[in-house]
């Protein structure tokens, strides 16, 4: 349902908050039906604040049941240095979960003329995401939380990458074997002019630029 031009993967990313910041994990609600919301790509964050404080004064959090900005946590090999970043799974949407029978036009419209928002899919009249499409969806944020970070650029088999640590610092050699369970790797290096393969951890090597 989502249009695809706006979906694709991209590379937006926003740095981990503190944890007492972080969205709150999607719950299961019987009554409640996610309403994907339409807003300027990088303002995702601010605009669910904001949608969140109109929640709270207005008193609608028994219709309004969670704003959600889809996330995922992700990493970055830096200077031999894990970063933990977030990277938005849906970039430009933000899901608004809420009772359809109670959702009414005022809310709609307090919404719709936040700062930054776009409209609700659907206009005035919402079309939420298929129960299939939302609990897919959801499940990633979900995965995500209980399975720690992935990497956001993940190695390769054939790239060349320099090795930043340990007695091979500053060799360049092409990657030979990634294996993401142990977050080792297999390089192949030249030593005296012949290529020897030598095993490494994901901390000792980067990309080459």
């Amino acid at each position: 349902m989502l249009d695809e031009k706006n979906t694709s993967p991209q590379e937006q990313e926003e740095a981990q908050t503190p944890a007492e910041e972080k969205a709150a994990l999607p719950q299961e609600d019987s009554k409640g039906l996610w309403y994907p919301l339409r807003v300027i790509s990088g303002k995702e964050r601010k605009i669910k604040e904001r949608i969140d404080l109109e929640v709270q004064r207005s008193g609608w959090s028994d219709v309004i049941l969670q704003v959600l900005v889809p996330t995922e946590k992700v990493y970055k090999i830096r200077s031999g240095k894990k970063v933990i970043l977030e990277r938005n799974l849906l970039p430009g949407y933000i899901l608004v979960q809420a009772d359809p029978d109670k959702f009414t036009g005022e809310m709609i419209q307090t919404i719709a003329n936040i700062p930054n928002v776009i409209h609700f899919l659907g206009g005035n009249n919402p079309e939420a995401m298929r129960a299939s499409e939302a609990n897919r969806l959801l499940g990633r944020v979900d995965e995500s939380e209980e399975s720690g970070e992935s990497m956001l650029e993940p190695f390769i088999v054939g790239e060349m990458v320099k090795i930043i640590d340990g007695p091979f610092n500053d060799f360049v050699g092409e990657l030979k074997e990634v294996n993401e369970e142990r977050k080792k790797l297999k390089v192949v290096v030249k030593i005296f002019g012949r290529g020897t393969e030598v095993e490494l951890n994901f901390m000792q090597v980067e990309k080459q630029e």
